[in-house]
């Protein structure tokens, strides 16, 4: 199945999350509202200055002339009495306009003398005051519903005196590896055993979903342990996600058991690398299962994994910035599958170039990923790729 045609069965087989809960601002970066937020006051809620100077009334003022200071004006102390006419307010960044004033003159353009002030230039009138309500104003609508909230959103919250906001609640995946010769890092590895790298790398990825995450650790390559696992992540989870187990060896029972559990949707899909990727639906949650090798879990969940969680959490498909670029390389392909080479792009003199970060791109080949700026997505039917032909980047996100 094409990458494309695939990506839109995915996305049409997830329902997005309806439960919503209250949470405090302080804990709502990263959430996604379930509710149009509208401000309950205006930022700036008074005129106040943008520089450090004076505040005075043009038309009582004229350069060169000593004119008395009536005050101060400080942020959070302001000068409370009206501007009287031929007199100036010492004022400060963020401080209160006093009434009468409608101008501020930065500190630069002035000369200070005792217990008066000359005014080496003018300005026009509003120079240097901020209004009130000018970012903002009662009512305004500040963000949108399916806003996933980052920390300008946070701070422009917190500007309006917002102190909770209305969430969509937090989507539960479970997370299972599967394979006999998985082993947790730091435990002696005996013949033929390997590190679980695709437990680690996945949670990292999730986390940074913003999911509520259960691990269900290591599973060995036991068809009954699988019924029994499957069974209980799907009735505390929306997702569950295995790496491993979907190909087509004796001990790979994922696919069978998600055959008898629920049903498949799709199972091998026509990307380098990743090609056997499950996706289906058990009774309650829905299934994604990754390939075993190491840098093909990484990808597909990059690429695919990813946005069904997004579809799930109500932020939707969220495509990767694509750029053209000149490779420096010749890249090996054959037609028949999207390739998803490991690049590293850069500036060059005459535009952007990209290099494989590894000439071996083998799905087990963990440095290629890891030193990587980009995938080099090479079209389906597309050949090799000689140095200086145009390609299409695929740049990475702060997903990966």
């Amino acid at each position: 199945m094409p990458l494309n045609e695939g990506l839109e069965k995915l996305l049409a087989g997830v329902i997005p999350v309806t439960e919503t809960e209250s949470v405090a601002l302080a804990d709502a970066a990263g959430r996604v509202l379930a509710e149009d937020i509208r401000a309950d006051s205006s930022v700036p809620g008074f005129d106040n200055s943008a520089m450090d100077g004076y505040a005075i009334r043009l038309d009582s003022i004229a350069v060169d002339q000593p004119i008395p200071v009536q005050g101060k004006s400080f942020a959070g102390a302001p000068f409370r009495q009206p501007l009287e006419p031929g007199k100036a307010v010492r004022i400060m960044t963020g401080a209160a306009i006093p009434d009468g004033a409608d101008c501020v003159i930065m500190q630069e353009n002035t000369l200070a003398e005792s217990d008066t002030i000359r005014f080496l230039k003018l300005a026009e009138p509003g120079n240097n005051i901020r209004r009130a309500g000018e970012d903002i104003a009662i009512g305004d609508t500040v963000l949108t519903r399916e806003t996933r909230l980052n920390a300008a959103h946070i701070a422009l919250l917190a500007a309006t005196g917002r102190e909770r906001v209305d969430v969509f609640r937090k989507t539960r995946v479970a997370l299972i590896s599967t394979g006999d010769e998985l082993k947790t890092p730091g435990v002696p590895l005996g013949f033929g055993d390997i590190y679980n790298s695709n437990g680690p790398a996945l949670t990292t990825m999730l986390n940074r979903l913003g999911v509520e995450l259960i691990d269900y650790g290591i599973l060995p390559d036991d068809r009954e342990t699988f019924v029994t696992t499957f069974l209980e992540a799907d009735r505390a989870c929306d997702f569950v996600i295995t790496s491993g187990g979907v190909s087509v060896g004796e001990a790979d029972y994922t696919k069978d058991v998600l055959e008898e559990l629920g049903d498949i949707r799709f199972w091998k899909l026509a990307i380098k690398p990743g090609k056997p990727f499950a996706f289906g639906k058990l009774p309650n949650s829905v299934f994604i299962g990754l390939p075993g090798n190491p840098v093909s879990a990484m990808v597909t969940f990059h690429v695919l994994g990813s946005q069904a969680i997004r579809q799930h959490q109500h932020v939707g498909y969220r495509p990767m910035q694509q750029l053209k670029a000149r490779s420096v390389d010749d890249i090996r392909k054959a037609p028949g599958r999207m390739d998803f080479q490991r690049g590293h792009w850069q500036l060059s003199e005459t535009g952007v170039d990209v290099r494989l970060t590894r000439s071996d791109q083998g799905s087990h080949i963990l440095t290629s990923l890891a030193n990587a700026n980009c995938y080099i997505a090479l079209e389906k039917e597309r050949g090799q790729v000689l140095s200086g032909e145009e390609v299409t980047l695929w740049l990475f996100d702060d997903l990966i």
